[in-house]
Order: C-alpha cells, then structure tokens, then sequence
C-alpha cells in the first residue's frame, strides 16, 4: 500500500502534476499516461482512433479519461475501467463511458483507460493498468479517492488485463524504473464482465492470446498470463459475471478464476446467467441478465465500497 514518502516522491517528480488540468472536476478530463514519455514509443503509428461507434484503435498514447461522480458528496471509491475488445480495438463506449455513468450514480469516480494492445504486445497492456492504478493512488486526494478503494474493471479481453493487474501488480514486468513505480499498483478489487483468463485449453480465446503474445507464444508468457495460474491469497476481492450463452469467450474462463480464487481463499462472487450474448455491457433484453448491474451495486454495497468515505 502507498505510504506518505512514496507519495510525496511521486507528486514530486513532477510527472503527474502536470498531466493534469487545472479544471478537474469540470466534466470528463483526459489524462496521459506517460507524460514523460510512452515506453516503447512508435510514433510511426500515429495517434489514437476513435470510429463513429466509439471503438478506439492504433492506440499509441494510453489515457485515462475521468468520471467524477455524478452526485454531490462522492463516497471515495474509485474504479479503473478497461474496455474489452480482443486487444485488437476498445469498446471505450459501451464497455467504457457506459460504466462509468452507472458508477457514477453510486458516488464512485471513474476512469476509462485506454491501454496499448496488438500494436505493441506483451508487456505493454499491463505496464498501462498497472501505471493507471499507480496514478490514481498517488493522486487520491486530488480526484477526492481513498486511496485503499481502487478497483479494477474489465470486460472480455478488458476483463484479462484487469484479472493480471490483480494478479500480476508487483511484477517486475509492470515497472519501468519510473518514480511513480514505488507505489503500490495492488487494485483493492475487481470486478470482472465475461472474462479472457485462460490463454490455452477448451476455454482459451484464441484472437486476444495472438494479440497479445503472439502466434507463437513462449510457454513462460502463456504461464504468466494466465490469471487462474498466479492467484495469490494477496489477489484482490473480485465479482464476476459471465452468461452460458456466450459465444465468443466461454464462461468456463470465469469459472476457472473462480476456482483459482477459491482455493487461495479469495472473497469472491459469481453470477451466471444463461442468457445474454459476448459484450452484452449494459444493453437491454438481456433477459435475466439484465440484473447484473443490481447485484454489482449489492457486492459494492456489502464491501462497503458505497459508504461514505470517513
């Protein structure tokens, strides 16, 4: 967990302070996330696209958009959002700034974070996630977050990089030998929307493990990434949710952190529901599913990640 010195080093050097806006607070502010500069950079890529249904791709410049919450007095918890899209592209939209509105109803301040994928491979996706949580923590009191209430949100492909900062937080493959590297990149929870977690077997999703490692990937890189294999007793409380019918990642990925969570002794929770398709988010005629958004709210509750921050 961060500590006072850690902090103070990290506001310090400079690197945040100045990525963001005077005006925070005023609607959606877009942060970067290496000012200094993206490790690895390619600017013969070009910038970030964003199509006409709000899919990002080409991602060259990692960002966090911010959310505050949508009522007067925010409870202190933060969420770290992680769009899904098969490390290929980014449903910032649906999987993204739709989250963070219903969030923001319950007082927590989001974040969408727009992290690098296919263009640059592993370990960039997770350095990103990792640097997001790293960011808001050392930041809290200016977002008005506690920073022992940082949580992580996925879905899909989104749903495996929130699965490895869970898992893989203090890795020496998530620093870069930055200040900010000092403080803790641990998430306090996740919550996971139909999950990638297994990267080879019956339930592998075999488009976001070329993405990320390749096609032919080292038995090392598979074995790391793959969440179920590196819980810990330390790997944060997690919800999941996941439908039978999902065609595109089986829900035996959810099933399969659940397990992983259970025998380390994990607090977890996990709905299934037999309707409601890949990338569902939060869309209507989702039959029983279309409860999941309760319940996220009652695991929150129960947690007390809704209470106001004392």
């Amino acid at each position: 967990m961060l500590d006072r010195r850690h902090l103070m080093k990290a506001i310090g050097a400079g690197l945040l302070a100045t990525a963001l806006p005077p005006a925070f607070g005023a609607g959606p502010a877009v942060i970067p996330l290496w000012p200094e500069g993206v490790p690895g950079a390619r600017p013969e890529l070009g910038p970030n696209r964003v199509d006409e249904d709000g899919r990002t791709t080409n991602i060259t410049e990692p960002t966090l958009t911010v959310y505050p919450a949508a009522v007067d007095r925010p409870n202190g918890t933060a969420v770290i959002i992680c769009p899904g899209g098969g490390y290929v592209r980014q449903s910032t939209r649906r999987e993204g700034e739709q989250y963070a509105h219903w969030l923001g109803t319950l007082g927590i301040t989001s974040f969408v974070l727009t992290y690098r994928q296919q263009e640059f491979g592993h370990p960039a996706p997770l350095r990103d996630v990792l640097r997001a949580v790293r960011l808001v923590r050392s930041q809290a009191a200016r977002f008005k977050v506690q920073p022992d209430r940082i949580g992580v949100m996925g879905s899909s492909a989104g749903g495996h990089l929130a699965a490895t900062a869970g898992t893989l937080y203090d890795h020496p493959l998530g620093r870069t030998g930055a200040e900010l590297d000092k403080v803790s990149a641990r998430p306090d929870f996740l919550m996971l929307m139909y999950p990638v977690i297994a990267m080879e077997g019956p339930a592998v999703h075999a488009g976001s493990r070329k993405a990320l490692l390749g096609g032919s990937p080292k038995a090392a890189d598979v074995e790391l990434m793959s969440p179920e294999r590196q819980v810990t007793p330390q790997t944060p409380p997690t919800l999941l949710i996941h439908t039978q019918a999902d065609q595109a990642v089986p829900v035996e990925n959810s099933i399969l952190f659940y397990q992983a969570l259970t025998r380390a002794k994990v607090p977890a929770e996990m709905y299934l529901f037999e309707q409601g398709s890949h990338g569902m988010g939060m869309r209507d005629g989702l039959g029983t599913a279309s409860i999941w958004p309760r319940r996220a709210e009652e695991w929150l509750r129960a947690r007390g990640l809704l209470d106001q921050a004392k």
